[in-house]
């Protein structure tokens, strides 16, 4: 009777054990509670939670109906990224079914999702992402991970269980534009940290990588028509080190790289100021035909090209055509910021010749707001970067752009760049913009933050992070963590959920997953993060 009783026992747990959602050890459950819905960032822009909790096993499918390459690619990612710390198989199948992770392209369920949205619904047996387009299929899996234990961003097995709350997300972006700038050229980052970094804004539902590519410290990108812009004018950096340059190979590789996690490369050529690297490589860009020394200091506003001379316009196009054709993305960034040594009357001219160049290559601008001094062309987009100290004719002079129809993409120094101290004792960044505290980072609004630019003038938000002080990734961590999660929460939730006292909740449950991928972030004192 022992036996058959046991037998029977057995047989129970086998039974059990045919679903997806393994059992989780006695205890284990209540030890770990699932992270409610809308405990995420981005915060979702509309939550249901209720119903039983998902619970991943060892006989989790990840289903893609249909079979849609793009679908199977995200799909694959997902698998990847949970694999390591679950110990799970996880296969990817095309077969329909109605349990496991099921990631699905269209139908009715996906109607005024857009492009990048999506619906993630929950229960005991499933739970299902669906989207219009496999963007929002990619998004939906960065708050499905999100929904799990922080350990699962381990490299090794972890104890579950890995359960993800009932209930349904249906979520989609504010701004079509959610930016981060990565500055390549005052220190230079490899392809490698590059695509580290794109891997962490891809997390927060960034979906453009704004890659600073020229400045007087170094020129970052092979232009076979100008070989020196490379080799001699990126052959140094900040303080005099190496520097270097990304072959067009290496940038064809951003680009897939981050194409393949839904962001675009929008690349910058700064000009006619921030341009000593050019004007040190080639003596024929200067106005008296003598090349400058390299620079390897911090100091803005002392170079320019020549504006009367035909040869500028040579480069321009030539350098113009050239990164157009490696980029798939809409936008080329002509920068146009602290042009100092050049005239206003130059600049002008500079700017309405540049920006018909860029339209010729099949590409929108965009320039820093100093654009608008001059004659912003039709769909132009100009990059607000002023801050409290930004006089009241400039910023009324964007405003009066963006009311006759140049877009804005909004990067208040002292609210969104990366790269200032969070307060005096910051060890690395700069402070002209004065201390950037979190919560200073995440309590404003775009809509409203310009007055007197219409709120649909807005196209969305960039996080730029300058390197004037910053030379590896962790120094590029340390300064976009806890900060860079807000700002892709200004760009992508509603406004109805920004609330500093909710938020600061939901980023300090992110401190262990930073911790599981080795993220060294700031441990802000105004977060009350969890006891390591």
């Amino acid at each position: 009777m022992r036996r058959r009783r046991l037998l029977f026992s057995l047989l129970l747990v086998a039974a059990a054990g045919l679903g997806t959602a393994a059992v989780p050890p006695p205890g284990a459950a209540a030890a770990r509670a699932a992270t409610p819905l809308d405990q995420v960032i981005p915060a979702p822009a509309s939550v249901h939670g209720g119903g039983d909790a998902y619970t991943l096993g060892d006989r989790t499918r990840i289903r893609v109906p249909g079979g849609s390459g793009e679908a199977k690619r995200v799909a694959g990612h997902l698998a990847g990224l949970l694999r390591p710390a679950t110990g799970f198989a996880l296969p990817v199948t095309t077969k329909d079914g109605r349990d496991g992770i099921v990631l699905r392209l269209g139908g009715s369920g996906t109607k005024g999702l857009g492009a990048e949205g999506y619906r993630l619904t929950s229960g005991g047996r499933a739970v299902t992402i669906s989207a219009a387009r496999p963007a929002g299929l990619f998004h939906g899996v960065q708050t499905l991970r999100q929904l799990l234990p922080g350990d699962v961003e381990h490299q090794r097995v972890r104890q579950g269980p890995w359960r993800i709350a009932g209930g349904t997300i249906a979520d989609s972006p504010r701004y079509a534009y959610r930016g981060a700038m990565l500055d390549v050229s005052r220190h230079f980052f490899t392809v490698a940290q590059v695509k580290r970094y794109i891997d962490q804004l891809a997390m927060y539902k960034i979906n453009k990588l704004h890659l600073h590519l020229s400045d007087d410290q170094g020129w970052r990108i092979a232009i076979k028509s100008w070989p020196r812009l490379a080799t001699y004018g990126g052959s140094t950096q900040v303080g005099g080190g190496a520097g270097g340059y990304y072959t067009k190979d290496d940038y064809r590789e951003i680009v897939r790289y981050a194409a393949a996690r839904y962001l675009t490369v929008v690349p910058e050529i700064d000009m006619p100021g921030h341009t000593n690297a050019a004007l040190a490589s080639y003596a024929p860009l200067n106005c008296n035909g003598q090349a400058p020394p390299l620079y390897t200091g911090t100091e803005v506003g002392f170079s320019s090209l020549c504006v009367p001379k035909k040869e500028t316009y040579d480069f321009v196009d030539d350098v113009i055509g050239e990164l157009a054709a490696m980029t798939p993305g809409r936008y080329l960034h002509i920068g146009g910021d602290e042009a100092h040594s050049t005239s206003h009357e130059d600049y002008v001219t500079f700017m309405d010749k540049v920006q018909p160049v860029v339209a010729k290559y099949g590409k929108t601008a965009i320039g820093w707001h100093q654009l608008t001094g001059a004659h912003p062309a039709k769909g132009a987009v100009a990059q607000y970067w002023g801050y409290d100290k930004t006089g009241a004719a400039e910023r009324r002079q964007v405003a009066d752009a963006a009311r006759n129809g140049t877009r804005l993409i909004l990067s208040p120094a002292d609210r969104a760049y990366l790269d200032m101290k969070y307060d005096k004792n910051t060890p690395l960044g700069l402070a002209w913009a004065g201390y950037v505290d979190v919560r200073r980072s995440y309590d404003w609004d775009p809509g409203s933050y310009l007055e007197g630019a219409p709120a649909d003038s807005v196209l969305g938000v960039e996080a730029p992070l300058w390197s004037e002080t910053l030379s590896t990734s962790a120094h590029i961590e340390y300064m976009a963590f806890p900060r860079l999660p807000g700002i892709a929460e200004l760009g992508w939730s509603p406004a109805s959920t920004h609330d500093w006292d909710g938020y600061k909740v939901r980023l300090a449950a992110q401190g262990p997953r930073w911790d599981a991928l080795g993220i060294g972030y700031y441990r802000s004192p105004e977060v009350p993060w969890p006891a390591k």
